[in-house]
This record gives structure tokens, C-alpha cells and sequence, in this order.
């Protein structure tokens, strides 16, 4: 009989009702805030600064085909095993057709299937306990029957895709190679689907998330967020699922008659029927509620970009009213309940996570050797290309990289006993997570490395080979330094994840009652747009977070499973070379290139990762920076930035760079970002083809120019300033006469500017020679004056601002800009 005809599932349509409407309220007033947010980033243009020193690897064009074989299926509706042709695409949606013909002649799809929420099992007996689990059968204690399997299998290797309210999907191989890459595709579905809706950046996708988390605290549930996979419609679906279970349970299950595992299979195709009911209306529903939210945000776009000062103010003034209330309870429950087992649970993610990433490099270092030592035995570039091809889609290979994934798969095992002390049954999501974050990183390895190896590709083929060996040594530096930022968010994210609840609930009979009194703080015209609520639930995550950010730099001073530690400086002669390298003195004081490179040596490590000093400073109680809320999923991310970070980059193990590890870390930040060339006439000739040429051209003097910017990239090196371009050594550095013309008022504002600074200079590191004229070693001993110099200084009206370094003439003098002389461009 059909759905609509079974009296008892026709509860499914009332309480998908039912649902909507309560959650309704939850999502409109989250929406007013998440657009509020995304409004004041663009107001006060702020971007998340890219920590990554790897090239991001493009996405894929829609449609790429992941997998496609012939296979035997189970085909529910004919109840037998059918020959079917399978294929996966990006999408991640596992498609069967009748042949292979009838898929390339474009026909659709027999079945199409989200494995979102799955799980794949290659045994048999594996997947009947899990089903037995979800099929609580009331006549199970008065059988006496043997379990049977559901299928019964026409070949050796089964695979068994398992989801919570669909039909279970059956498939068989004849060999154990074919069920290997079949299951290997699967779980690579379900990894990247169950966290499609986190990963995405949308004020849209962020309301909801977060209206999700407000929905289940309401009803006493907290850490409840993490339990959301797929998209929003899948998600929704799912919670009305879960509310709607016990009534099916108890109207169902009683009434059904036959053998155990027809019971069985009636029921799992019972809650399929159900459950696609509920999606439909849940989809149409939230269309709906996304349209009148649409058209109430229309009408405060305006009111925010006007009000943006005021709003700001009321909201930094409603979270200090708020922390002093909630911090000295908030601390006692962190201090009893969290900062105790913080060091513990970190110590079991390491091992595992750092594991499966220290696997990913081997097998990145090992397809590179053997790309190099192939091509040097066939010296053919066509097949070198292949290669190179293959490399590309070396993260999409399932199979090679499963042996990573399960490299972190240990992790679920050692964390189970969160569940009894925090309540966090979520782990096999947590580690999902971290593969997906190996599998990205491998795509941006392995294009990285063919972006580097491309302009070597047309030489000699002996040249060619010495090249692969050398890209593949720079591209594993910047891979360590990735591999480092990237586990510190996995591990920032978790410790919050895992924690937060605790505290949350702790505090919830105390201090949510008395969040009322609050709202008289919020003037009327921003109440749509600031909410006690979500003011008070920052605070308690940023309290969390600053206890996760320091056991996490406690294991990073430590050493353990090479994480580098942001606080550690390059020593005066790196630092300094660094510095120039991105940004010159002239640059904005409230920068952060400007904050960076004028910092201490502690400060350096603290202000350029953006996490220690979060972790060590006040508690940052109302936002993330960026006015918008901080969930468990986007977390204010420690972005390891810098040169401290980057000093440590090639050589994890050692406390210093050796000493020629200062070239190296040059080169990786010259060749990490694009580098603009230009001359004195503002025109911009062809780039060096590579670094070999322009160490030729300019080997005793550079000149470093930045368009000045507030928001430049530390961690991958600037791209629109701090650049280093070859200058004409030997040309006179003072034009006479007749050098170059230059702009009257430019000139006047530049040497204004340049005085300014020389005197203001003078006044706070003392008098004495510039820094620009002393040696590198010179410039470290006098690094703390320096940072008292560059704080006092005053922003410059010029836009740009030229130095030359130190060089010495052919009558053995040096000769060069310093602070305390006007800037004057070189000489053609």
C-alpha cells in the first residue's frame, strides 16, 4: 500500500508542520543577524587572511566523473540482482543505469542516491548488527529464529551502503580489487557530503546552523550542531525524522507480520516513503521562509550600512554588560569541567591526525620520485605530461588514499569515552573532517607542484629533471607549513566541538534567565540585527577557544608531531629580510603587514598567527572580528601567519633554520605569490622566467615597492606590495637633473612624509644611524628600539613608498635610502 494510504504515517505531514513553524522564529531572527554581519564585512572590508603557503587547487568542472563501472546491483523494485552500470560524478551522487550504452546515449538515472549520513560495509555480518540496531522489533524477544541476511548474495565481495532512513544499497563484485575501489568511492562520498552545508561561507548557510543550534537548546539538547549532514533540506528532514521515529515505531512495527527479515525490509522501505514525504514538504516550506526572510532583510540593508558606528557600539557595550556576568561562573565551570581534560583529549587527536597527514606527504613524495625517475630513464616529455596529469588526480584516487584516511581512523576508538564524560558521540564526524582536509591538501600539493614545474618543462630534459627533485623539495616545505595550520584549526575546532557543551549547559539554569534584563540595553531599530542570545553564546565560545589555542601552543612549544610554534622569531638577520620582503616602514601602523613586521619577537608570533594572542589576551567577548557569530563549525581560526611560522617551515625539527636556510625561505616566499615587476614609468615589463635570471640581474641591490593596503596577506606573502623586483645596480641611486621627472607634489609629500618619520624616529629609538644603513646584524640588536620607532610613526599621505637597500658602490661606500632621507625612485 502506498504512503498516503497508511493512516498512521499521515502524522508525518503534521509534524513536518509542526516543526516549521517552531522552527521558524528561530531562523528569522538568525537570519536578521547573519545578514547584519555580512553587511559589516563589506562596510568595513574585511577578508580572511590566507595562512596556506600551497596554491589552491581550482574546483573541478561540474560533471567530472569520479567512477563508472558494471556492476551487480539489488534492484529494490524487482526484488533481484540485476547487471547495472554505476557512476559517481563531483556531486557525489551514486547513479545506476540500465547499460553503459543507455548512459552514454544521456538517459537518466534507474536510481539516484545522496549517501549523506551513510556508512559502507564490505561484510555481511557487519551490516546486519547495525541494521538489527535500527529495527527495534517488539515479536524479536519470542522468536527463535536464526538471523537471516536481507540479500541473500550471488558473488564473493559484497558492498553494503547503509543510511539511517532509506533503503540500504546492495552491490556485489567478484573481485576483492573491484570491492576495494567501489567502497573507497563511497566513503569519499559520504565524507564530503555529510559536511557540504558547514563548509559553505554564506550569511544564508551560517543562519541556519546556527538557528539549528538555538532550535535544539531550547529543548535542553546542546552540542546538537555537529550532528547536521548534507544540505539544509537533508538536515531539516533529518530532525523531523528524529521527532517523528517514536510515533512510527509505536503504530508500525506492532501491525506487521511474516518473517524477521521481511519485517525488516518492510520497515526500511516503510521509513524511505516517509522520509522523501518529509524532504518534499521541508523543501517547499523552507523556500518559503527563505523568501520572507529575503524580503524582511531588503528593507535593513540600508538601516545597517547607516547605523553600522552605533551598532557596533551597542553590541561591544551589550557583551562587556554581559561578561562581567557570566565570567566568574564560566570560569568555574571551565576550570572544573574542561581545562582539566583539554591537554588529555588534544594528546589523543595528535597521533592519528598527524599520522594521516605525515602519510599524505609520503605518498605525495613517492608519486613525485617516480614521475622523476621515470622521466629521467624515457627523457619524453608527452609522457611526462601524463604523469603530471596523474599527479593531478592523485586525490581523487580513492584507493591510494584511503591508506591515509585510515591512518586517522584510530581516532574513533581512542575518543569513545567522550561520550560518558561529554556527552560527544560525533567523533566519526570529527575525523571525517580531518580527512577531507588531507585530501585537500594533497590537491593543493600536487598543483602546486606542476604550477612551479611548468616554465622548466621546455629547456633540456636534464635541466628538467634537476628541476622536479628541486620543486618537489620546495613544494614539501610549503606542504609542512600547510600541514601545521591546517591541524591546528582541525584541532582548535574539535577541543571547541567536544567542550563547549559542557560549559553551555552548565551555565544554562543560571545565567539564560537572566539574559532578559539584557534586552533593554538594544535600541529599538536593532533588534532585528543584535540578540542577547547570541551575544552571550560568543562569549562562552571564545572562553573555550582561548583554553583550546593554549594547550594547543603548549604542544607546539613542545614539538610533538612537528606543529610549529607561532611564538618562536627568526633570528634578526631572517627577520629583517622577511620584512622586506612584504611590506617597507611606510606602510599603515593599523595594518596587519604593518603590525607583523614592527612587532617584538614575542609579538611577532602572537599578532601574525592570530591565535595566541586570542589565546593568552582577554577573552574578544561579542564577535569574531568580522561582526558576525562564531560557531563551533567557524571558529575564529588560528591562521598560522608570519615569519615566525614561516622560519620553521622547512625543517619542523629544528628549533632554528640552519644557515642556509635563509636563501630557501626567500625563494619560498618570493615564488609563493605572484610578483609584480615595475619601472620608474609605472609600466610593468615581463617577469624573469625564473629565479636563476633574477638573481643575475639584481645580485647586490633590490627595491621594494607596496601599494600601501590595510588588509595584506603575511601568511602567502603579499601581492600587491613588499614585492622584490630586480633594480639597475650600479645606476647612480640620487637622480641629478636630468633623471627621472617625478610629480612636484609627490615628491614634496614623500619628503615630508620621510622627515616625519626620521624625526618622529629619532625621538623614540634615540639618535643614530637608520636601520637601513646598518648591516643585518646591526638591525637585530636594535629590534626593540625599532618596534618603538615604527609605532610612533605617522601615516605618510603618499601611496607608495620606495627603499633601497644598503649596496655598495665600486669605490667600496655604501650608499642607499634611509628613514632619514627622502625616497627617490632609482635612476633608468
Amino acid at each position: 500500500q502506498g504512503l498516503a494510504e497508511a493512516s498512521p504515517l499521515d502524522s508525518s505531514h503534521r509534524k513536518t508542520e509542526a516543526v516549521l513553524k517552531n522552527f521558524s522564529p528561530y531562523y528569522k531572527r538568525q537570519h536578521a543577524v547573519a545578514f547584519c554581519g555580512h553587511v559589516r564585512r563589506q562596510v568595513e572590508q574585511q577578508r580572511e587572511a590566507a595562512s596556506q603557503l600551497l596554491k589552491a587547487k581550482p574546483p573541478l568542472e561540474p560533471g567530472t566523473v569520479l567512477y563508472e563501472a558494471e556492476l551487480t546491483q539489488f534492484a529494490e523494485d524487482i526484488k533481484k540482482w540485476k547487471d547495472r552500470y554505476i557512476v559517481v560524478k563531483n556531486d557525489f551522487a551514486v547513479e545506476s543505469y540500465e547499460s553503459r550504452e543507455a548512459y552514454q546515449k544521456g538517459a537518466a538515472p534507474r536510481t539516484r542516491v545522496l549517501p549523506v549520513g551513510g556508512k559502507v560495509f564490505t561484510s555481511q555480518a557487519e551490516y546486519s548488527l547495525l541494521a538489527d540496531r535500527h529495527f527495534p522489533d517488539p515479536a524479536a524477544s519470542g522468536e527463535k529464529e536464526t538471523p537471516q541476511p536481507l540479500v541473500a548474495l550471488p558473488k564473493e565481495f559484497p558492498v553494503v551502503l547503509w543510511q539511517p532512513f532509506l533503503r540500504h544499497g546492495f552491490f556485489c563484485f567478484a573481485e576483492a580489487a573491484a570491492q576495494k575501489r567501489f567502497s573507497a568511492v563511497l566513503s569519499d562520498c559520504i565524507r564530503r557530503l555529510n559536511h557540504d552545508l558547514t563548509k559553505q561561507t554564506t550569511f544564508e548557510a551560517q543562519a541556519f546552523l546556527a538557528a539549528v543550534q538555538f532550535f535544539h537548546q531550547e529543548k535542553g539538547h546542546y552540542g546538537s550542531r555537529e550532528m547536521i549532514t548534507g544540505d539544509e533540506v537533508q538536515a531539516l528532514s533529518s530532525l523531523v525524522m528524529e521527532e517523528l521515529l517514536p510515533a512510527l515505531q509505536a503504530d508500525l512495527l506492532p501491525t506487521m507480520k511474516g518473517k524477521r527479515s521481511d519485517r525488516k525490509r518492510a520497515w526500511f522501505g516503510l521509513l524511505e516513503e516517509a522520509f522523501h514525504l518529509v524532504q518534499r514538504q521541508v523543501a517547499e516550506g523552507l523556500r518559503g521562509l527563505k523568501e520572507e526572510c529575503r524580503a524582511l532583510t531588503e528593507g535593513l540593508e540600508g538601516r545597517v550600512r547607516a547605523d553600522m558606528d552605533q551598532i557596533a557600539n551597542s553590541e561591544d557595550f551589550l557583551a562587556g554588560k554581559i561578561e562581567a556576568m557570566v565570567a566568574q561562573p564560566a570560569e568555574q565551570s571551565c576550570a572544573e569541567s574542561v581545562r582539566p581534560f583539554l591537554a588529555s583529549i588534544l594528546e589523543e587527536l595528535l597521533g592519528p591526525v598527524s599520522s594521516g597527514f605525515g602519510a599524505v606527504r609520503s605518498l605525495f613524495e613517492e608519486e613525485v620520485d617516480a614521475l622523476g625517475r621515470s622521466f629521467q630513464n624515457t627523457k619524453d616529455g608527452d609522457q611526462l605530461k601524463e604523469h603530471l596529469d596523474g599527479l593531478l588526480r592523485l586525490p581523487l584516487d580513492a584507493v591510494k588514499m584511503e591508506a591515509c584516511y585510515r591512518e586517522a581512523a584510530p581516532l574513533q576508538e581512542q575518543l569513545q569515552d567522550l561520550n560518558s564524560r561529554f556527552r560527544f558521540p560525533h567523533v566519526d564526524l570529527v575525523v571525517q573532517r580531518a580527512q577531507n582536509y588531507m585530501q585537500e591538501l594533497m590537491g593543493n600539493a600536487a598543483f602546486t607542484f606542476t604550477q612551479l614545474l611548468a616554465p622548466h618543462l621546455q629547456g633540456e630534459p636534464a635541466r628538467a629533471a634537476a628541476a622536479i627533485e628541486k620543486v618537489k623539495l620546495r613544494v614539501l616545505k610549503q606542504y609542512d607549513h600547510d600541514s601545521s595550520t591546517v591541524r591546528r584549526k582541525i584541532f582548535q575546532e574539535a577541543l571547541v566541538q567536544i567542550t563547549l557543551p559542557t560549559v553551555q549547559k552548565a551555565l544554562a539554569p543560571t545565567c539564560k534567565p537572566e539574559l532578559q534584563k539584557f534586552e533593554q540595553l538594544i535600541f529599538a531599530d536593532h533588534a532585528h540585527m543584535i540578540h542577547v542570545e547570541n551575544v552571550y553564546e560568543d562569549i562562552l565560545h571564545q572562553l573555550v577557544l582561548r583554553e583550546a589555542l593554549k594547550v594547543i601552543q603548549e604542544a607546539a612549544m613542545q614539538k610533538k608531531h612537528n606543529l610549529f610554534d607561532d611564538s618562536v622569531a627568526l633570528p634578526s638577520e631572517s627577520v629583517s629580510s622577511l620584512t622586506d620582503l612584504k611590506t617597507p616602514t611606510g606602510s599603515k601602523p593599523a595594518s596587519p603587514a604593518r603590525r607583523a613586521s614592527a612587532a617584538s619577537p614575542g609579538a611577532l608570533g602572537s599578532e601574525g598567527s592570530g591565535t595566541s594572542g586570542q589565546a593568552e589576551g582577554q577573552v574578544q567577548p561579542g564577535r569574531n572580528g568580522q561582526g558576525a557569530p562564531v560557531g563551533p563549525d567557524h571558529d575564529a581560526v588560528a591562521p598560522v601567519e608570519g615569519a615566525a611560522e614561516l622560519g620553521t617551515a622547512g625543517h619542523p625539527g629544528d628549533p632554528e633554520p640552519a644557515s642556509g636556510s635563509l636563501r630557501e625561505l626567500r625563494e619560498l616566499l618570493a615564488e609563493s605569490a605572484p610578483v609584480v615587476y615595475q619601472d620608474t614609468e609605472g609600466e610593468a615589463p615581463g617577469a624573469p622566467e625564473n629565479e636563476e635570471e633574477e638573481e643575475e640581474n639584481a645580485p647586490g641591490c633590490t627595491v621594494h615597492s607596496e601599494a600601501t593596503a590595510p588588509d595584506v596577506d603575511q601568511g602567502a606573502h603579499s601581492e600587491a606590495g613588499g614585492v622584490e623586483v630586480p633594480a639597475a645596480c650600479g645606476a647612480d641611486p640620487q637622480p641629478g637633473p636630468e633623471g627621472p621627472a617625478q610629480d612636484p607634489s609627490e615628491k614634496d609629500l614623500q619628503a615630508r612624509a620621510s622627515a616625519q618619520d626620521a624625526q618622529e624616529g629619532g625621538e623614540a629609538a634615540g639618535a643614530g644611524p637608520s636601520e637601513d644603513w646598518l648591516p643585518m646584524e646591526s638591525q637585530g640588536a636594535q629590534a626593540a628600539g625599532s618596534v618603538g620607532a615604527e609605532e610612533a610613526q605617522v601615516p605618510g599621505a603618499h601611496t607608495a613608498q620606495w627603499e633601497v637597500e644598503a649596496a655598495p658602490d665600486p669605490d667600496g661606500t655604501e650608499t642607499g635610502g634611509g628613514q632619514g632621507t627622502p625616497p627617490e625612485q632609482p635612476s633608468e
